[in-house]
């Protein structure tokens, strides 16, 4: 029998695949919740932000993954692997990800539950007075929700719905239901006595995960399935209860385009009519509970074509997005970390923003969020509408805050006789019913409201202000990388600008008459537009760094941003860094280029930021021979935001803010308290401060104000210098590295997270063609 190596060929690769990098974000934010200088609130926010991450993986990657596998069509991914290898590998990895979650909550997090005050209980752990409660409980409120749900010969297969909580219910009838009802039978003609029959019991959305019970000195939180798997013989009347195993399933939920790097249109519309005849998404993972019925289990595998790969035993709770219920409890509010209030920006002098219109048309403002405020911006577009010198608002908007002071703005705007033009983006993930609700809300105020644009995803934010002052109009805009969305602006690390400067203010009226109208301006001056041409000039950007190192002249790249996946750029990358071009990545997830590797990536390091905030920022730096140029906006280096989305790049002219954004820049890179280096394997080892070094923190240190020396630093010259005595501390540093034998987060050390070298039976696959199409030359 013919062995290929699969770890192999994913070694060989010079890209790193996008799902397996994924997987080691959510590890980074698992290692969160091990934090031991965090607070047990703050460890299981973590823990169910990896659960939340994990669904959506399931859903929108491993269902975009099965559309190949499902449909018929070829992929090739990343790491060479065709498509059914690479669901092995991929599922592997998952298994080994889940197992350490599980681990982590049962070692780590569970045994400090009672030192702060509650407990999870099962029911038969609770006090007589307690079952009482929980009795009533059942009586009145879960019982008349309950549906059992039989499937046999004579009852069809029930839609068990996505990411409900679900008992596999096996019964037979006993002996005793002979004597007490003779003369009942729910049996079906063509079921035999004695049979064992499954029924499955789905546990509604709407009730809350835990029945709350306050003991003198704790809370005790029972959860909602234990309730119910104590009373289900209330369900079964007079049968015998075989088995009664919990289970929840993630059905795939990718049917855009948007998701699948390579695949046609015709093939997205193929796959949306069979979702129509089906009406419903094939299940790409069962989680369970251990010791499930076999006969359970044999039905599911069969019913929705899965194996061993897309079962998950999980031995802890299921769906830990439950554990926010415990942190939203009275008693335990501001028991995790405490937000900081925020500062002043450092363009916006305390007091200019009483008068924002006046303050913005002689200076430019450039706004960190959290550490700075969205409420400049939200209290410039609320005087906007009452201010009767505004003639006009237009605004993209991809995702809101509930009750969201935005749209009362513009409400009222077009309430007071202005022309408010606004974008909604309808395809925003997860949030559709709520952009086509507030649009609706707007329309009927009379605003001029468009919902996306075509095949398009718009995910640039942009507003823009007109406003006649004298005999001149003004345009005041407001561009950056994060939503309008006055929550998570408290959550998410961003980076906006205000302005009124003239160049911007015509490129943000161009773009907008191209994402509302059919205009196809020749050039902007200060902005960088996609699906139009933002990969090229991006590689252009790149390409003149390498010409300047060869040059023997100063060069540099530094790129912050979610996530690094487009290939063409990755290459560019490569090019730059053969020919000397010191590269910094800090890339909070995704990352598909391999740093580090002798012949290719040299030159480049990427690094990771995982902490209190969300790293939703992008900053693009290039040196330029020392006139640097420096970009933020909404795009990541994706295929995506380059083919399939309308994002756009802001140039950062003005050279005070080019200096607070160069500054960033420089924070970043020294942080050593949030930061994990990626290995040119891709695992990821955590940071910390050598002997001697300063502990930087950016989630802290950004609430402080620079000093001057700092801000002396803050030039190209210096951000220059500090990738160069970074790069040498790195060398001397490496031998102890090595020698230290540092354990990477995934616990795989040196073999790209597969073990020590697999192989794939020629059984598995009918060629090796089908193992991997091509393997990249180096």
């Amino acid at each position: 029998m013919k062995l290929f190596k699969s770890a192999d060929l994913i070694r060989k690769s010079k890209y790193i695949s996008r799902d397996l990098s994924w997987l080691r974000f959510n590890y980074r934010v698992l290692d969160q919740a091990k934090d031991p200088g965090r607070s047990l609130f703050d460890k299981l926010r973590f823990m169910s932000i990896t659960s939340s991450n994990l669904d959506e993986f399931f859903m929108i990657r491993v269902g975009s993954l099965y559309n190949y596998l499902d449909y018929g069509k070829e992929r090739v991914d990343y790491s060479g692997l065709r498509e059914l290898p690479f669901r092995r590998k991929l599922l592997d990895f998952a298994h080994r990800f889940v197992n350490d979650q599980s681990l982590t909550y049962l070692n780590e997090l569970k045994p400090q539950f009672e030192k702060q005050g509650f407990s999870i209980r099962r029911v038969e752990e609770l006090t007589e007075v307690e079952l009482k409660k929980v009795e009533g409980y059942f009586k009145n409120t879960v019982f008349p929700l309950l549906t059992p749900m039989v499937y046999d010969s004579y009852h069809g297969f029930p839609l068990i719905i996505n990411q409900v909580l679900t008992f596999g219910v096996v019964t037979r009838e006993s002996n005793l239901a002979d004597a007490v009802l003779p003369v009942v039978s729910a049996l079906p003609p063509d079921v035999e006595k004695g049979q064992e029959r499954l029924t499955f019991v789905q546990i509604p959305q709407n009730l809350t995960r835990f029945f709350e019970i306050t003991r003198k000195d704790r809370v005790v939180f029972v959860p909602i399935e234990e309730i119910v798997r104590a009373n289900l013989p209330k369900l079964f009347r007079n049968v015998e209860i075989l088995s009664a195993d919990l289970f929840r399933v993630t059905r795939n939920g990718d049917f855009t385009l948007e998701e699948s790097e390579d695949i046609d249109t015709d093939f997205i519309k193929e796959i949306q009519t069979g979702l129509k005849t089906r009406k419903r998404g094939r299940v790409v993972r069962v989680e369970v509970e251990p010791d499930a019925s076999p006969y359970l289990m044999n039905v599911l595998r069969e019913r929705w074509n899965i194996d061993n790969g897309n079962i998950f035993v999980i031995p802890v709770l299921l769906d830990m997005k439950g554990l926010n219920q415990i942190l939203r409890y009275p008693s335990f509010k501001g028991k995790g970390s405490k937000l900081p209030a925020p500062v002043p920006p450092l363009s916006l002098p305390d007091g200019a923003d009483d008068n924002l219109f006046e303050y913005l048309k002689h200076h430019d403002v450039l706004l960190h969020h959290p550490y700075n405020s969205i409420e400049p911006v939200v209290r410039l577009l609320e005087r906007a509408a009452e201010d009767p010198q505004v003639l006009g608002i237009k605004q993209t908007i991809y995702r809101l805050a509930e009750d969201s002071r935005v749209t009362a703005a513009l409400l009222k705007a077009a309430e007071n006789g202005k022309h408010v033009s606004v974008l909604f983006e309808v395809k925003a993930r997860f949030d559709e019913e709520r952009n086509i609700r507030e649009g609706a809300r707007l329309e009927k105020a009379g605003c001029f409201v468009i919902y996306g644009v075509g095949k398009y995803k718009t995910h640039t934010k942009m507003l823009m202000i007109i406003r006649k002052e004298g005999e001149k109009v003004t345009r005041y805009v407001h561009i950056g990388s994060g939503n309008y969305n006055e929550q998570t602006s408290r959550l998410y690390t961003d980076l906006s600008m205000l302005t009124t400067n003239d160049t911007y203010g015509h490129d943000v009226s161009e773009f907008f008459n191209v994402i509302t109208g059919h205009s196809q301006p020749d050039d902007y001056e200060y902005l960088i537009t996609a699906p139009r041409d933002m990969r090229q000039q991006l590689i252009h950007l790149v390409r003149e760094e390498a010409k300047n190192a060869k040059k023997g002249l100063p060069s540099g790249i530094v790129m912050k941003m979610n996530s690094l996946e487009d290939r063409e750029l990755i290459d560019e990358f490569y090019k730059a860094s053969k020919a000397g071009v010191p590269i910094r990545c800090i890339v909070r997830g995704i990352c598909c280029l391999r740093p580090g590797r002798a012949g290719l990536s040299e030159n480049i390091e990427v690094k990771s930021i995982v902490g209190e905030y969300l790293e939703h920022a992008r900053l693009f730096y290039f040196h330029h021979n020392g006139e640097a140029k420096l970009f933020a906006g909404s795009a990541d280096a994706m295929v995506r935001s380059f083919d399939r989305r309308i994002e756009a790049l802001f140039l950062i002219a003005n050279p005070q803010l080019r200096r607070e954004a160069i500054l960033i820049l420089q924070l970043n890179l020294l942080d050593n308290l949030n930061s994990y280096f990626m290995r040119e394997d891709g695992a990821y080892i955590r940071q910390e401060p050598a002997a001697g070094e300063t502990p930087v923190n950016i989630h802290r240190d950004f609430y402080r104000r620079p000093d001057e020396a700092q801000l002396a630093q803050a030039t190209p010259a210096g951000l220059l210098a500090l990738l160069h005595e970074q790069a040498a501390q790195r060398r001397r540093l490496a031998e102890e590295v090595v020698t230290a034998n540092l354990t990477p987060l995934d616990g795989e050390a040196g073999t790209d997270g597969f073990g020590p070298g697999e192989v794939i039976m020629e059984e598995e696959v009918e060629n090796e063609a089908d193992i991997a199409a091509t393997v990249v030359d180096e």
